[in-house]
């Protein structure tokens, strides 16, 4: 199976560079239309973090259950669910 990163839509060349600049600004990261190559990798790097932070979100929920061994303790339950494609 070969994996590259096209875009087999062209419309969404423009959204996917729109949101780049978003997440470059959430950031504060100065990122310029077209070639980037003045930015470090960590700039770099928080841009991406910042786009798949946006766009998988990872989802935790709290419980507080009875202990089923120990009578009239109960322990803290932490669920941790993230979409991963």
């Amino acid at each position: 199976m070969k994996n590259n990163n096209q875009i087999n839509i062209p419309e969404a060349r423009q959204a996917m560079d729109n949101f780049k600049m978003q997440a470059a600004q959430e950031v504060g990261v100065n990122l310029t239309n077209g070639y980037n190559g003045h930015l470090t990798s960590r700039e770099a790097g928080s841009v991406g973090g910042q786009m798949v932070k946006n766009n998988c979100p990872v989802r935790t929920m709290n419980f507080t259950r009875h202990n089923r061994i120990a009578m009239g303790h109960s322990q803290s339950v932490r669920y941790i669910a993230e979409l991963v494609i």
